[in-house]
């Protein structure tokens, strides 16, 4: 029996960091108290500095580094520890890649308790860094202060950047991000230079005031084009003009030039009106599908995955779990902008997509009609309110189901939906191991697991892909 710990103390010694949590924090343990530790890897050994204690865990950060792991490597970024976009750089890719994979292994196993005999190592992704082809800025008066900084002295309380975790108030200033391909960063820089000498309102997230707000930017990895949004709060016509005819100046290479005002408390663009500064109100992704390629029109308000290439594997997965002859029915649940079903559509008799995004809708219907596609049919709606009998008396019964729900999962009508469908195949994406565990949990009394492939889309990251496939049972088991 070792000495008991006593946890009055703030700061416990000599802690081995055991494995990671789904956020990204290092787990480590003290007598039967679970610690979660910020920038603690697997095989570290710490002093903690608890910030947090309750009855069985804890919370806290690195007080001394003992013992590095031999996963740890040095983080790239400047940004990293406060921005909250990568948390693992400090984790060597290859172990990123094994704490992935196990992270879908333990909500199977544990969860749902899965056989995984049909599971193959996670695909990493060719491109760990400028991978994004989207990145979303915010502007604010109240820049993130670094450690000797005070707002009381003469500085620039102004930023352009992301916004720091825990912080909904608090953007921390970006110099250089590497999530996206050039030139996203030349772009955001040079508007943030222009804002600051012109005297631009950077938006007071409190006082709902300033002239600018957002800064979206789109790339393209197969076409090469570029968009980028301005969103604005209470900007003057002349503050608009000023700003937009100086990105294009700047960067001719953008194909697509938008603005957008938006003066509600909240920042999302769905409801607000584009407008177009210069070029398309859209550029274009492509991917190939079988012998033909796909163009997909991408405009401000549309989903696309973000990783454009590891989109490709990973739609190439979908359609070799669903094995397609030719002849099939399939229904594309939760369809997004189509891209699933436009991928398939030339290999099978007929895609069913449904969505809750009408916007997303309506881009689906495009994307078929640019690419001569007339066997896709599109439906906008609550899923579970969509996908009930009477649909199905109509568009017929599916031979193959492809879900890929938001990281809540399905709803329990639409997997109990499912069941009574009987799909001879269903192909479960998912950007969340542990919901798509819930929903096996139901599936698996009629179908059988018979393939599970975790795709790393987003390197640097904790977040994980996993494709499955269920094949339904024909004899009830006894």
């Amino acid at each position: 029996m070792g000495r008991r710990t006593a946890f009055t103390k703030k700061v416990i010694e000599n802690v081995t960091i055991i494995d990671i949590a789904d956020e990204g924090k290092g787990i480590g343990k003290a007598d039967e108290l679970v610690l979660f530790v910020e920038k603690a890897i697997p095989g570290d050994v710490v002093d903690v500095d608890i910030y947090k204690k309750k009855k069985n865990f804890a919370e806290g950060k690195i007080e001394k580094l003992i013992t590095p792991s031999q996963y740890r490597t040095e983080a790239f970024c400047e940004h990293f520890g406060v921005c909250g976009g990568c948390k693992w750089q400090h984790m060597e890719y290859e172990a990123q890649l094994l704490y992935k994979q196990k992270s879908v292994t333990d909500s199977l196993q544990r969860l749902a308790k899965i056989e995984l005999h049909g599971m193959v190592p996670i695909l990493p992704s060719a491109q760990t860094v400028y991978y994004r082809n989207k990145l979303e800025y915010t502007f604010s008066n109240k820049r993130w202060l670094y450690d000797g900084e005070n707002r009381e002295d003469d500085i620039d309380m102004k930023a352009l950047g992301f916004h720091v975790p825990g912080r909904f108030d608090k953007i921390l200033e970006i110099n250089h991000c590497y999530l996206q391909a050039d030139p996203s960063n030349q772009i955001r820089n040079r508007i943030g230079d222009y804002a600051r000498q012109n005297f631009l309102g950077f938006y007071d997230l409190r006082a709902h005031e300033g002239a600018l707000r957002n800064l979206i930017i789109r790339t393209s990895a197969t076409t090469g084009e570029l968009m980028v949004i301005v969103v604005f709060a209470y900007a003057a016509q002349e503050e608009i003009d000023g700003l937009m005819a100086f990105v294009a100046q700047e960067f001719p290479q953008i194909s697509s030039l938008l603005y957008i005002i938006n003066q509600k408390k909240n920042d999302t663009i769905f409801d607000q009106d584009v407008i177009a500064y210069r070029g398309p109100e859209y550029i274009h992704e492509e991917m190939p599908a079988g012998d033909k390629v796909i163009r997909f029109r991408i405009g401000a308000k549309s989903f696309y995955q973000t990783n454009s290439l590891q989109a490709l594997n990973l739609y190439q997965i979908t359609r070799d779990f669903a094995g397609f002859k030719g002849h099939e029915l399939v229904y594309d649940l939760y369809t997004g902008a189509g891209t699933i079903a436009n991928f398939i559509a030339g290999m099978v008799k007929q895609v069913i997509g449904v969505e809750y995004v009408p916007q997303a809708i309506e881009d689906a219907k495009i994307n078929s009609a640019i690419n001569n596609i007339g066997n896709t049919k599109f439906f906008a709606g609550d899923m579970k309110d969509v996908l009930v009998a009477d649909f199905v008396a109509e568009h017929g019964k599916p031979d193959v189901i492809i879900t890929d729900p938001p990281r809540a999962g399905m709803h329990p009508d639409v997997v109990n939906r499912l069941m009574e469908i009987e799909a001879e195949k269903i192909v479960y994406v998912s950007c969340n191991a542990a919901t798509q565990a819930r929903d096996l949990i139901v599936l698996k009394e009629k179908y059988d697991v018979m393939k599970i492939q975790p795709v790393d889309m987003f390197p640097h990251t904790q977040h994980v892909e996993n494709v499955v496939l269920l094949v339904l049972r024909t004899q009830p088991i006894v």
